[in-house]
Protein backbone atom coordinates (compact mmCIF):
# COMPACT_ATOMS: atom_id res chain seq x y z
CA UNK A 1 0.00 0.00 0.00
CA UNK A 2 1.20 3.54 -1.18
CA UNK A 3 0.39 6.77 0.74
CA UNK A 4 -1.00 8.93 -2.76
CA UNK A 5 -0.18 12.44 -1.11
CA UNK A 6 1.43 11.97 2.55
CA UNK A 7 -1.13 12.74 4.56
CA UNK A 8 -2.14 10.68 7.50
CA UNK A 9 -4.69 10.74 10.74
CA UNK A 10 -3.38 8.51 13.58
CA UNK A 11 -5.93 6.98 16.05
CA UNK A 12 -5.14 7.66 19.79
CA UNK A 13 -3.02 4.29 20.13
CA UNK A 14 0.10 5.53 18.13
CA UNK A 15 1.11 9.16 20.06
CA UNK A 16 5.08 8.13 19.96
CA UNK A 17 4.49 6.74 16.03
CA UNK A 18 2.93 10.52 15.20
CA UNK A 19 5.69 11.92 16.98
CA UNK A 20 8.39 10.33 15.10
CA UNK A 21 6.14 10.56 11.54
CA UNK A 22 6.33 14.10 12.35
CA UNK A 23 10.05 13.95 12.98
CA UNK A 24 10.85 12.55 9.56
CA UNK A 25 8.86 15.41 7.89
CA UNK A 26 5.15 13.66 7.76
CA UNK A 27 1.78 16.10 8.11
CA UNK A 28 -0.16 13.46 10.39
CA UNK A 29 -3.56 14.48 12.15
CA UNK A 30 -3.88 13.40 15.95
CA UNK A 31 -5.90 13.63 18.81
CA UNK A 32 -8.63 12.42 21.40
CA UNK A 33 -10.85 13.97 19.00
CA UNK A 34 -9.53 10.99 16.22
CA UNK A 35 -11.20 8.34 17.29
CA UNK A 36 -13.80 5.70 15.60
CA UNK A 37 -16.26 7.87 13.45
CA UNK A 38 -14.00 10.94 14.15
CA UNK A 39 -10.78 9.37 12.94
CA UNK A 40 -13.05 8.40 9.75
CA UNK A 41 -14.34 11.70 9.11
CA UNK A 42 -11.19 13.87 9.20
CA UNK A 43 -9.72 10.80 6.67
CA UNK A 44 -12.20 11.33 4.52
CA UNK A 45 -12.63 14.82 4.30
CA UNK A 46 -8.67 15.64 4.28
CA UNK A 47 -7.73 12.81 2.12
CA UNK A 48 -5.58 11.29 4.55
CA UNK A 49 -4.31 7.91 5.26
CA UNK A 50 -5.81 6.29 8.66
CA UNK A 51 -2.77 4.63 10.87
CA UNK A 52 -4.32 2.32 13.12
CA UNK A 53 -4.20 -0.25 15.78
CA UNK A 54 -8.32 -0.37 16.17
CA UNK A 55 -9.24 -4.45 14.88
CA UNK A 56 -12.64 -3.23 14.44
CA UNK A 57 -12.21 -0.39 12.19
CA UNK A 58 -12.78 -2.46 9.18
CA UNK A 59 -16.47 -2.79 10.22
CA UNK A 60 -17.22 0.45 9.98
CA UNK A 61 -16.10 1.08 6.03
CA UNK A 62 -13.28 3.30 6.36
CA UNK A 63 -11.55 5.16 3.54
CA UNK A 64 -7.75 3.57 2.94
CA UNK A 65 -5.88 2.71 6.03
CA UNK A 66 -2.81 0.87 7.46
CA UNK A 67 -2.83 -1.23 10.18
CA UNK A 68 -0.40 -0.79 12.40
CA UNK A 69 1.00 -4.25 13.79
CA UNK A 70 3.19 -3.76 16.37
CA UNK A 71 2.74 -2.06 19.85
CA UNK A 72 6.87 -0.84 19.70
CA UNK A 73 6.90 3.10 17.87
CA UNK A 74 10.27 1.67 16.01
CA UNK A 75 8.45 -1.07 14.46
CA UNK A 76 5.70 1.08 13.17
CA UNK A 77 7.51 3.52 11.88
CA UNK A 78 9.30 0.93 9.74
CA UNK A 79 6.22 -0.23 8.72
CA UNK A 80 4.55 2.58 7.81
CA UNK A 81 7.44 3.60 5.86
CA UNK A 82 7.92 0.58 4.02
CA UNK A 83 4.32 0.20 3.34
CA UNK A 84 4.13 3.58 2.26
CA UNK A 85 7.13 4.22 -0.17
CA UNK A 86 7.82 7.03 2.12
CA UNK A 87 11.45 8.49 1.39
CA UNK A 88 13.35 10.26 4.75
CA UNK A 89 15.08 13.08 2.90
CA UNK A 90 17.17 15.89 4.97
CA UNK A 91 15.03 18.35 3.77
CA UNK A 92 12.00 17.33 5.55
CA UNK A 93 13.70 16.15 8.93
CA UNK A 94 12.48 18.17 12.00
CA UNK A 95 9.98 20.44 9.59
CA UNK A 96 6.77 19.97 11.93
CA UNK A 97 5.56 20.72 15.15
CA UNK A 98 5.83 17.81 17.26
CA UNK A 99 2.71 19.01 19.11
CA UNK A 100 0.46 20.84 16.88
CA UNK A 101 1.49 19.77 13.38
CA UNK A 102 1.99 22.81 11.33
CA UNK A 103 4.95 23.67 9.29
CA UNK A 104 7.76 25.15 11.41
CA UNK A 105 9.27 28.54 10.23
CA UNK A 106 12.72 30.14 10.98
CA UNK A 107 12.60 32.53 13.65
CA UNK A 108 14.89 35.20 14.18
CA UNK A 109 17.60 34.72 17.44
CA UNK A 110 16.74 38.20 18.86
CA UNK A 111 12.84 37.78 18.57
CA UNK A 112 13.32 34.49 20.99
CA UNK A 113 15.74 35.92 23.84
CA UNK A 114 12.39 36.04 26.58
CA UNK A 115 10.83 32.79 25.09
CA UNK A 116 14.33 30.34 25.87
CA UNK A 117 15.89 29.40 28.49
CA UNK A 118 18.94 31.77 28.93
CA UNK A 119 22.01 29.30 27.95
CA UNK A 120 20.04 27.85 24.79
CA UNK A 121 19.97 31.75 23.50
CA UNK A 122 23.58 32.49 24.44
CA UNK A 123 24.73 28.83 23.19
CA UNK A 124 22.33 28.47 19.82
CA UNK A 125 21.89 30.57 16.58
CA UNK A 126 19.40 28.99 14.77
CA UNK A 127 15.25 28.65 16.00
CA UNK A 128 12.05 27.83 14.19
CA UNK A 129 8.68 28.47 15.74
CA UNK A 130 5.52 26.46 15.11
CA UNK A 131 2.81 29.69 14.48
CA UNK A 132 -0.03 27.74 15.96
CA UNK A 133 0.71 26.53 19.27
CA UNK A 134 3.71 28.67 19.67
CA UNK A 135 6.75 26.35 20.38
CA UNK A 136 10.33 27.51 20.09
CA UNK A 137 13.08 24.60 18.22
CA UNK A 138 16.65 24.55 18.00
CA UNK A 139 19.08 21.86 17.79
CA UNK A 140 20.58 20.78 20.30
CA UNK A 141 21.41 17.32 21.97
CA UNK A 142 17.93 15.55 21.82
CA UNK A 143 18.06 16.63 18.04
CA UNK A 144 21.70 14.60 17.55
CA UNK A 145 19.67 11.59 19.74
CA UNK A 146 16.92 11.82 17.12
CA UNK A 147 18.69 11.41 14.37
CA UNK A 148 20.85 8.77 15.65
CA UNK A 149 17.45 6.87 16.53
CA UNK A 150 16.86 7.19 12.68
CA UNK A 151 20.11 5.88 11.56
CA UNK A 152 19.81 3.21 14.43
CA UNK A 153 16.70 1.97 11.85
CA UNK A 154 18.33 2.69 8.74
CA UNK A 155 16.20 5.73 7.78
CA UNK A 156 18.59 8.79 8.11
Amino acid sequence: MASTNGKFAADRMLGRLVTWLRIVGQDVIYGPHLSGYGLLRAARTEDRLILTRDRSLRQKQPPAFLFIESDHYRDQLLQVVRACGLKIVDEKLFSRCLECNTVLQPKAKETVQRLVPPYVFLTQENFVSCSTCGRIYWRATHHARMREELKSLGLG
